[in-house]
C-alpha cells in the first residue's frame, strides 16, 4: 500500500450556476503522507474528498494517482478505501461479513477472504467480535469495523470523511491515536477531512486549511498554527484574541496609547491584532522582546486545568488563559494587572471590514 502519490491538478466543482464549491485546487499528497483537509462547513473539503473517491463528478481539473489520470474512472476502479462519517455499515450483516463485502465484490476466494478478514480484524483489535452485528457494537467499535472494511481491500489511498465526529470527546482522542498508528504502520497515503482543528493538528503530517472552496494555507501543523497566512487561518486554527488596531510605520501597532511590535510587519492602516490567549503572561514583561499593557480584570473563570481571564486594556478586551497551579490565585475582578506577550506571538492582518 505504500509508495502512492496523489495529485489534484486544478480540481474544481460547481453546481449549476452557483459559486464554485471547490475552486481549482492544486496540491500533491506524498507517498505515505496523512494530509488533512480542514475547514468550516461549506468550505468544500468533503466535496473534494468525494471527487477524489469518484463519488462526485468533477467540473474541471484532474486527479492523478502515481501519474495516472483516474478522473474518469468509477469508484470501484480507483483502488481507494473510504470511511464515511456515518460508517455506512450493513445492519443485517455481522462484523466479518461487513468487512468481507469488498473482497467478495472483487471475486476473491473464500480462503483468501477468511485470511484477509482475520488479519484486518487483528489490526483493528476486533478479533473476538467477528460475529456481532453493528447494533451490538459501541461507536468506537463500529468505527473500527468501517476502517477495517476500507483497509481489507489493500487500497493504494485511504479517504477518511470526518470518521470521528460521531464519537464522544474521550473516545475521539483514543480513536485518533489508533487511526494514526495504523496509518503509519501501513504507510498508506491518506486524505482526512475534518472540521476539528485539534484532530488535524494531532493527526496530520500536513494540513490544507480550506476557505470558500480554496486552500487558504497548506503546511505542517506547526507552520499552520505558529505562522498562519491570514486572519481566517489564525482564527480558525486555535483560539486567538481578535482586536481592532492600526499599523503604523516600521511595523508598530497602535492600540489607544499603547504601541506593540510584531514579528512580521503589517501594511500601514487598519489591522486585526491577534494574540493567542495561552501565550499571554500575567505580570511585567520578563525580557526586552515582549509587548506589555496594563488593564483591569473584568472576569475570571475556573475551568479545571486553566483559568480564563478577561482583561480590559486600552478599550479592548483581552482573553488570557493560564494553567492552574496549587496555591496560585488569579487576580481578583476589578484589580489592575499587567499583561505581557512575546513579539513573536503578535500577529497583525490587514482589516477589510
Amino acid at each position: 500500500m505504500a509508495g502512492t502519490t496523489l495529485v489534484l491538478d486544478g480540481l474544481a466543482k460547481r453546481y449549476n450556476d452557483g459559486p464554485a464549491a471547490v475552486d481549482h485546487i492544486t496540491l500533491e499528497v506524498a507517498p505515505g503522507e496523512l494530509l488533512g483537509l480542514l475547514g468550516p462547513s461549506g468550505c468544500g473539503k468533503t466535496t473534494t474528498l468525494r471527487m477524489i473517491g469518484g463519488l462526485t463528478p468533477t467540473s474541471a481539473g484532474r486527479i492523478l494517482v502515481d501519474g495516472h489520470d483516474v478522473t474518469a474512472l468509477p469508484p470501484h476502479k480507483r483502488d481507494m478505501g473510504i470511511v464515511f462519517q456515518s460508517y455506512a455499515l450493513f445492519p443485517h450483516m455481522d462484523v466479518a461479513a461487513n468487512i468481507a463485502f469488498g473482497l467478495e465484490m472483487r471475486g476473491c476466494s473464500r480462503k483468501e477472504i477468511a485470511e484477509k478478514v482475520a488479519a484486518v480484524l487483528e489490526l483493528v483489535r476486533l478479533g473476538d467480535l467477528a460475529r456481532r452485528r453493528p447494533k451490538e457494537l459501541s461507536g468506537g467499535q463500529q468505527q473500527r469495523v468501517a476502517l477495517a472494511r476500507a483497509l481489507v481491500i489493500a487500497p493504494r489511498i485511504l479517504l477518511l470523511d470526518e470518521p470521528l465526529s460521531n464519537l464522544d470527546a474521550k473516545l475521539r482522542e483514543e480513536m485518533r491515536a489508533e487511526i494514526t498508528d495504523i496509518q503509519r504502520r501501513l504507510g498508506i497515503t491518506t486524505v482526512f477531512v475534518t472540521h476539528d482543528q485539534g484532530e488535524a493538528l494531532a493527526m496530520c503530517d500536513r494540513i490544507a486549511v480550506m476557505e470558500h472552496g480554496r486552500v487558504a494555507q497548506l503546511g505542517t501543523p506547526h507552520a499552520i498554527y505558529e505562522h498562519p497566512a491570514s486572519e481566517f487561518v489564525a482564527d480558525f486554527v486555535g483560539r486567538s484574541n481578535r482586536i481592532a488596531a492600526r499599523a503604523g510605520a516600521g511595523g508598530t501597532i497602535a492600540l489607544g496609547d499603547h504601541v506593540f511590535r510584531t514579528a512580521v510587519p503589517a501594511p500601514a492602516g487598519p489591522v486585526t491584532l491577534m494574540i493567542r490567549p495561552h501565550r499571554i503572561e500575567l505580570g511585567p514583561p520578563p525580557g526586552p522582546d515582549w509587548n506589555t499593557c496594563s488593564g483591569v480584570v473584568r472576569r475570571v473563570t475556573y475551568v479545571g486545568d486553566l483559568l480564563a481571564l478577561e482583561v480590559e486594556c486600552a478599550g479592548a478586551s483581552f482573553h488570557v488563559e493560564r494553567p492552574t497551579q496549587p496555591g496560585t490565585a488569579a487576580p481578583p475582578v476589578g484589580t489592575t494587572t499587567s499583561l505581557a506577550w512575546r513579539t513573536a506571538d503578535t500577529l497583525a492582518f490587514p482589516r477589510t471590514a
